[in-house]
């Protein structure tokens, strides 16, 4: 009898607070702002550890999260470390071949390593600054490039500082040529992160994807330098998004290409006769 009673008065003191809170007149809601002038600062003892205990729960769930990644990153790192064992082993073995065979390689493609110190970005100049120039061997229209992909090409060299105007900028023109079905093409620079490809023979043969690699057309960039994959925009034109990472950009390797002797003529590859042996002059007069 007693918890009938009691449950009675809970439904009814519910009802009358419902209908209190309901209720839209200036006496109901000063009455409404007392009660809760009075009740609530009794709930504050209650809602202070229920907030730290929330409070507690995020900090663990980002502790674990933390450990979690920091378990990851052990492991990765033990990858690469026995990555970089295994390319050292390879550039040994490759030093001793070189070694045996008395390897002698091609002075045509030296480079030389430097950093870039501003970035000249924006809607009308795509272009860096860095801090290697003539007195590194830098030349004027070296291609520049990043751990995969080309830059852009010197334009401007001081005596310690190189210009590179990147393959967005505008007036950046790069010969290219299209891997996988060979047609020769243009990248041309619109200050947009991806560049027209331009010129195509046969652009319905041009597939996403197809990876876009310098031709050496022109004998100033040298050939096979990775530049980027194609794309298509949304008004189907040919663009290329490029494989230099311009957002972490660096460090830069300028390439001092020297492009080999062109032959011209049937006796180009002949060299000139060589003089004559005393022998052989004794064996013409007989």
């Amino acid at each position: 009898m007693t918890r009938q009673v009691i449950l009675g008065l809970l439904i009814i003191l519910s009802v009358a607070l419902f209908a209190l809170w309901r209720i839209d007149n200036p006496r109901v809601e000063r009455l409404r702002m007392a009660v809760a002038d009075a009740v609530f600062p009794a709930f504050d003892w209650t809602s202070r550890p229920a907030a730290t205990l929330t409070r507690m729960a995020e900090d663990f769930e980002s502790y674990v999260r933390v450990y979690e990644e920091n378990q990851e990153l052990r492991r990765e790192v033990q990858d690469l470390r026995g990555w970089r064992e295994a390319a050292i082993q390879l550039e040994q073995r490759n030093a001793r071949l070189r070694a045996l065979n008395n390897v002698r390689l091609s002075p045509q493609m030296r480079f030389v390593t430097g950093e870039v110190l501003t970035d000249t970005g924006g809607p009308f100049s795509q272009s860096g600054l860095v801090n290697v120039g003539r007195r590194n061997g830098v030349q004027d229209g070296a291609a520049a490039m990043d751990g995969l992909g080309l830059v852009g090409r010197v334009s401007g060299v001081g005596e310690e500082t190189s210009r590179i105007i990147y393959l967005t900028d505008i007036n950046s023109r790069v010969p290219v040529v299209l891997q996988r079905t060979g047609q020769r093409a243009v990248v041309t620079g619109d200050n947009t992160g991806m560049p027209l490809v331009q010129f195509v023979e046969a652009p319905e043969r041009v597939r996403p994807g197809d990876r876009v690699m310098t031709s050496g057309d022109g004998r100033v960039l040298p050939p096979d330098l990775l530049v980027g994959v194609v794309v298509r925009d949304s008004e189907n034109r040919l663009r290329v998004r490029p494989a230099a990472e311009y957002a972490r950009l660096e460090f830069v390797r300028i390439l001092n290409f020297r492009p080999p002797q062109s032959v011209e003529g049937p006796g180009g590859l002949i060299g000139a006769a060589l003089p004559a042996s005393p022998t052989e002059e004794g064996v013409v007069n007989e």
